[in-house]
């Protein structure tokens, strides 16, 4: 009976949203009991119904099969409950109903256990279920902070090996009901990398260490040409060129800038090929980088004052390399465009890895335009990149402070 009443409930829900106007939020009855799961490999959460050309603002990406309690829905999103005072969105189409959900008094967690490998140290949270989560970085001192919605504490001990070696601390607060906050100290100022997501029903935070060497040719960098194939990118007021063919002449010079190095490079794309973004983000973490520059260049419907040079990041532990790639950009005497943080693309939404968006100058201002499509100068762009990295390195390997 109880699986019929959820059932009734979501079919009336589905028939009254098809009738309701258009900027219509529809409510769910707080008596409801109506779950979804996550699913594909990389479901998300947004904050609200905000839109531009990147997207809504992403609470983060969370792991397959999550469960979560719908209460709302607008257009094709679900709103869903996190905790009694907290909820998000996500795209209909990244879940699937589960009509099975058998609720506990709590959600409550088990003892966890940290240890190491020889790349990554661990946590592992044995939970009953996989519940929501989001994560981000702290610097000075640096941490990882992750929320787990759904979740009451009944941790009674952390086990923390020998083999731990990037992870100095693990401790936990109950900050609210249903939100179990982590805080994961490191050894070391810059972050790395890691990646949260589900074993089972043990949640596992992956945290990546500090290479033993933080020298160019040791690392493993991968690089991201924009667009390409029928995804053609911004296009020069004079010229007609193409974004799509800038940002490969600019990769594949990267490319070969850090080979020369001995850097190990992995590369997006090599030819005038299509990829989707989430494609390619996949791809990358498949492959692991210890680092991803991504390189487009930009555009604006003001061609006469908007132009210069920029960076982007989406992680405050990866700003760093963002600022020391700009400040060498800018030596090519590029206006300055800015150094522009929570940025919400696609390819600097990864926390496995330090990673920058670089927008070398604007093709729709003609002294912009002028300088991309001269070969010499994509040429010195790439290197004034790989300079930018080795900056970025040098300051982490002394220990320094960034802007």
């Amino acid at each position: 009976m109880r699986r019929f009443v959820y059932l009734l409930v979501w079919l009336i829900a589905s028939s009254v949203s098809a009738q309701i106007q258009r900027d219509t939020i529809f409510n769910f009855p707080p008596d409801s009991s109506v779950f979804i799961r996550t699913k594909g490999p990389m479901p998300y959460l947004n904050y609200g119904l905000g839109e531009d050309r990147l997207g809504g603002a992403k609470m983060g990406t969370i792991d397959s099969l999550v469960l979560l309690k719908v209460t709302g829905q607008y257009k094709n999103l679900y709103r869903v409950r996190l905790t009694p005072h907290l909820s998000a969105w996500i795209p209909q189409n990244l879940t699937k109903r589960d009509t099975l959900v058998k609720l506990p008094l709590q959600y409550l967690t088990g003892s966890w256990k940290v240890w190491g490998d020889t790349h990554f140290d661990y946590v592992s949270i044995p939970l009953p279920d996989r519940l929501a989560y989001r994560s981000w970085q702290e610097v000075n001192p640096s941490k990882i902070i992750v929320d787990v919605f759904g979740a009451t504490t009944n941790t009674n001990w952390i086990t923390q090996l020998r083999s731990v070696k990037e992870i100095k601390s693990v401790d936990y607060e109950q900050i609210a009901d249903e939100q179990l906050r982590i805080t994961i100290c490191l050894r070391h100022s810059q972050h790395w990398g890691y990646r949260v997501g589900y074993e089972g029903r043990r949640l596992v935070i992956a945290v990546k260490r500090q290479p033993e060497k933080l020298k160019l040719k040791t690392l493993t960098i991968a690089i991201d040409a924009g667009h390409g194939g029928t995804n053609l990118g911004a296009r020069g007021l004079r010229s007609k060129q193409w974004e799509k063919d800038l940002n490969l002449s600019i990769a594949l010079h990267l490319q070969r800038e850090l080979e020369r190095k001995g850097v190990k490079v992995l590369m997006s794309r090599v030819s005038d090929t299509l990829f989707n973004n989430n494609d390619r983000v996949l791809r990358f973490r498949t492959q692991k980088p210890d680092l991803l520059v991504s390189i487009h260049n930009n555009a604006a419907g003001d061609t006469t004052k908007t132009r210069g040079t920029s960076t982007y990041y989406k992680h405050l532990g990866y700003r760093s390399l963002s600022q020391t790639i700009l400040k060498r950009l800018l030596d090519m005497d590029l206006a300055e465009y800015g150094n522009v943080g929570r940025f919400n693309f696609a390819l600097n939404s990864p926390t496995e890895y330090p990673n920058v968006l670089v927008e070398g100058a604007f093709m729709s201002h003609p002294a912009d335009e002028a300088w991309l499509i001269n070969d010499d100068f994509r040429k010195r762009m790439a290197k004034q990149i790989r300079k930018g990295i080795e900056d970025w390195l040098k300051k982490v390997r002394k220990g320094q402070d960034f802007e």
